[in-house]
């Protein structure tokens, strides 16, 4: 699913222009993206929390000569999804099988 098709669904299900509705889903995207980028954490109840989490020194191994390789300490994004939207999918994904099972 790309972006077009999210901003399709969401016209088609609020009336809103195709137009309308983009520029309400990069703001939400833009959103998200300064807020992390000055470190606050953003939680969606029944979706789902974007955070930073900062990632500690580490040495790694270079796989194609095996020479020990410094990755320097980052700040990277994260999200973790909400128990509710992590048991909706799983459920509706469990259902499927059986579904398919019935047909044939």
């Amino acid at each position: 699913m790309t972006k077009a098709d999210i901003v399709n669904i969401i016209s088609s299900r609020t009336g809103l222009t195709k137009q309308e509705t983009e520029t309400v889903v990069d703001g939400f995207i833009e959103a998200v993206i300064e807020s992390l980028k000055s470190g606050e954490r953003i939680e969606i109840r029944g979706f789902g929390t974007f955070n930073v989490r900062k990632k500690n020194k580490r040495i790694a191994h270079n796989p194609r000569t095996g020479e020990k390789v410094i990755i320097k300490e980052k700040v990277v994004p994260t999200f973790k999804i909400s128990k509710e939207f992590k048991t909706a999918v799983s459920d509706k994904l469990k259902r499927l099988p059986e579904q398919e099972t019935e047909e044939a």
